[in-house]
């Protein structure tokens, strides 16, 4: 919905008002009046026209002020717009409410008229344009092809194969669109080489499903543990109670076989082993079994020290050697069942403490990368290779998925086969399939079966199913005999993959296909029980990590680096725990069905001891995350996740600009431009050589009225959050020493002060906040960037959604059953 047009800087559409709603006289640049106007051509001649009129948007001499400039960039006259009809000309509109919205205009020190009349003018607009979108619904058109992205594509081998793979080996990920999002159709083609990744994965699928070994023979795959993570403690639930560090990874198997899995030790800078001055054991275990024990490490030997030295040097050549290569050993071979097994490497905890002085605890990068040989030893990788030898395909779970019969005579092999093919293509395909599509799979299989076993002919067939476009693509085809432009309702079949690729990122299950095949689907009552149930079920947790971890960024802290000479309490483990926090704080929400505004306002959130420990929460152990109420208000809500701040943070600093934009963008829905090519940078001293803090630094930036006109709105939103430190620690003063100032004042005369401030503020304007996050889901739901014609939907969904208090179930059910989800635009 944003579109470049209208996504301007905060004082360039000087919408304004006068004081009252009453007929007046009115002048427009350029021309006489008529003697009468309407209240609201009045209202835009008084206040927006001395700006934006055709004179100066679309004069072609020299612009004689940045403000020219900028209206000349955005194109908008309000001179000669009838205000009377909105109808004809809604983009213009629908841009001018969201500036509206969020209290934008007119632009300071511009007059504006009272609240009220504010008020009665916006909503006299929104219901104008709603009133026309009633009499000519115009859902948009989406992408007749909308490839699978890298995250549906492994979700859709998991359902319909039971298999789970890392396809981030085969297929590159899928780069967020503008409005956000990886899973927009307009973004997503299919280039040669592309499709080439996809043929590759789809023989190696097929190989795994029906048991081949890996082409070529054996296979290596390495593991590796982040250098940032400390490993002092349980490294996570599926790891022995007691134990320390390491890692577990869940790997599959191709083949009943024998397999190799070989340590590798973290070393220092030179070489060393870590940690090998004293004996250490390691285990490794296979589905929670513990199949081998290493001890490695010892007291060094002693050996003369020259005269000029007292004592004896540590270690002798033999030694020397070991500290270099002491992990070399420690590898086991077992022989492994086909299919997916857990691997678990730790470290037994040992309970004695050196003799000697206490030192300092170290922390967070430190304690991850000590090099000292008494520090304690850590996991750097774990390797698997193989298969050695082959005992055959085993029984996996892959296995019984696909091989619903099994033909005990040739005579069964090609009925059994088109069972098994059929059944495959009805859920690949996202719909009933025909004679010539299975009849197209079977000529596969006796290729494959020709030249091999029945295995054989199935896989071949399944690779050839895993290439076919209608998988890889989810199709929507307009009417044969449609009119061109026209409005049509979408079938039932593509009803269920709109569904199941919202809530789920997958294909449609049994229930909801069987519900789309016999015509029942679009039923409101069939409607809402199937996304209720889908909600509810497991795979309902892909809508947080895939919608709520685009929309809050809380994806990118995978590729954050907090400065550790700054910030040396950050490290892997912290960063792992932001994710879970939130990942586990929006999930709790959307299976209770919570308003969005707890969103906001919930006091409580999701910790383990890291956690736990960074927020200075005491009394939590382990790495278990469990729920826990805060006392105070200034760590409730999404505002205060440390993850949150993280992410919006340089690695050396905070940035009031960073936060503010992400607020503004993403809970408030007005994005403000891209910053010119040309920016300064933030003076970190003043005149004197004294250090600025934040605030003193962003006051001189502002000097610049070029930067001005876009801080006016950000600064004071991102200063609001400035008792968060660029790890998101609470904290009283900032970088410079000086006391934090987190209070502000936006454009439209609102003050707050603090986190506490902004969440009220926010919520003070709840309609705006759920408008945005429907506007966000709603664009994520139909895979395609909103339009200004999708406004008058938004609006409705949340006036709707507001008498059940926001709550989840209330938006995504107005999302489902609205006229651009259910319904389409034929080509024109």
């Amino acid at each position: 919905m944003r579109q470049g047009a209208y996504a301007v800087v905060l004082a360039i559409i000087a919408v304004g008002f006068a004081s009252s709603l009453s007929p007046q006289a009115a002048q427009p640049l350029g021309g006489s009046a008529p003697a009468t106007v309407s209240p609201q051509r009045a209202l835009l001649d008084e206040y927006c026209v001395t700006c934006h009129n055709g004179d100066y948007v679309n004069g072609s001499d020299e612009p004689r002020s940045l403000l020219i400039s900028q209206l000349r960039a955005v194109g908008l006259a309000l001179d000669d717009v009838n205000i009377d009809n909105v109808a004809e000309n809604p983009a213009v509109w629908e841009a001018v409410v969201r500036k509206l919205r969020v209290g934008a205009m007119p632009p300071q020190p511009r007059p504006r008229p009272n609240k009220e009349t504010y008020d009665d003018f916006r909503r006299w607009l929104e219901d104008e344009l709603d009133r026309a979108a009633d009499a000519n619904p115009n859902p948009g058109r989406t992408q007749a092809f909308h490839r699978l992205n890298q995250t549906e594509y492994r979700n859709v081998i998991r359902d319909l194969l039971d298999l789970e793979v890392d396809v981030g080996e085969w297929i590159p990920a899928d780069a967020p669109d503008r409005y956000g999002f990886d899973n927009n159709a307009g973004t997503l083609s299919l280039s040669p080489a592309l499709f080439e990744r996809y043929v590759s994965a789809a023989r190696k699928i097929s190989r795994l499903v029906i048991g081949l070994p890996p082409a070529g023979g054996t296979v290596i795959k390495t593991y590796e543990v982040p250098l940032r993570l400390v490993q002092d403690n349980q490294q996570g639930e599926n790891l022995p109670f007691g134990s320390r560090g390491g890692t577990a990874v869940r790997h599959h198997f191709p083949v009943d076989g024998e397999y190799l899995i070989k340590l590798g030790l973290r070393t220092n800078y030179v070489g060393y082993v870590r940690g090998i001055d004293q004996a250490h054991d390691v285990e490794v275990r296979l589905d929670g079994r513990r199949i081998r024990q290493f001890t490695f490490g010892g007291e060094a030997p002693g050996m003369p020290a020259p005269l000029s030295f007292a004592g004896n040097i540590r270690g002798d050549d033999s030694w020397e050697s070991y500290t270099l290569h002491a992990g070399d050993e420690l590898e086991v071979r077992v022989n492994v069942d086909a299919g997916p097994h857990l691997i678990g490497i730790s470290f037994p905890r040992e309970t004695w403490e050196e003799d000697g002085v206490l030192q300092p605890r170290q922390t967070g990068f430190a304690l991850a990368v000590n090099d000292m040989p008494d520090s304690n030893p850590a996991l750097d990788s774990v390797q698997i290779s193989g298969p050695f030898t082959v005992d055959g395909p085993g029984m996996t779970p892959t296995r019984r998925r696909v091989f619903t019969c099994t033909p005990a005579t040739q005579a069964e092999e090609r009925p059994c086969a088109k069972e098994i093919l059929s059944t495959l293509a009805r859920r690949a395909y996202r719909r009933p399939v025909s004679d010539a599509d299975v009849d197209t799979l079977l000529s596969f299989f006796d290729g494959g079966r020709a030249g091999g076993s029945f295995d054989a002919g199935i896989g071949f067939a399944l690779e050839r199913l895993l290439a076919d476009p209608e998988f890889l693509y989810r199709i929507e085809s307009d009417p044969i005999d449609g009119t061109p432009g026209a409005l049509y309702t979408i079938r039932d079949i593509e009803l269920a993959s709109r569904l199941s690729f919202f809530l789920w990122s997958s294909v449609p299950d049994e229930s909801l296909l069987a519900a789309a095949e016999d015509g029942t689907l679009s039923d409101p009552s069939v409607l809402e029980r199937q996304v209720r149930r889908m909600i509810a079920d497991p795979r309902g947790s892909s809508l947080v990590e895939n919608f709520a971890g685009q929309w809050l960024h809380f994806r990118n802290l995978r590729g954050v680096y907090p400065d550790p000479l700054i910030f040396p309490d950050f490290d892997e483990n912290l960063r792992s725990s932001y994710e879970t926090e939130t990942r586990l704080f929006i999930e709790h929400q959307l299976r209770n069905d919570a308003s969005l505004l707890d969103l906001l306002r919930a006091n409580y959130t999701f910790v383990d001891e890291r956690l736990a420990r960074h927020y200075k929460i005491p009394g939590i152990y382990g790495n278990r995350f469990r729920k826990v109420i805060f006392a105070e208000g200034e760590r409730a809500g999404l505002l205060s996740h440390g993850g949150v701040m993280t992410v919006t943070s340089y690695p050396n600093r905070t940035s009031p600009v960073l936060r503010g934009k992400w607020v503004l963008e993403n809970l408030l829905g007005a994005p403000p431009p891209e910053p010119p090519p040309d920016v300064p940078t933030l003076e970190e001293e003043n005149a004197d050589g004294e250090p600025l803090s934040m605030r003193q630094a962003m006051v001189q930036h502002r000097e610049n009225p070029a930067c001005a006109v876009c801080h006016s709105a950000m600064d004071p939103i991102g200063f609001a959050l400035e008792n968060f430190d660029a790890i998101g620690s609470w904290r009283l003063n900032s970088e410079a020493g000086t006391p934090i100032d987190a209070s502000g004042t936006l454009p439209d005369g609102v003050a707050f002060e603090g986190p506490t401030g902004l969440r009220d503020l926010l919520l003070n304007r709840a309609d705006d906040f759920v408008g945005t996050v429907t506007e966000k889901l709603m664009g994520y739901a139909l895979g395609r960037g909103l339009e200004y014609y999708d406004a008058p939907t938004i609006r409705k969904i949340v006036r709707e959604a507001a008498s059940e208090d926001y709550r989840w179930s209330a938006i995504i059910l107005g999302i489902t059953k609205s006229t651009a989800f259910q319904m389409r635009r034929s080509d024109s």
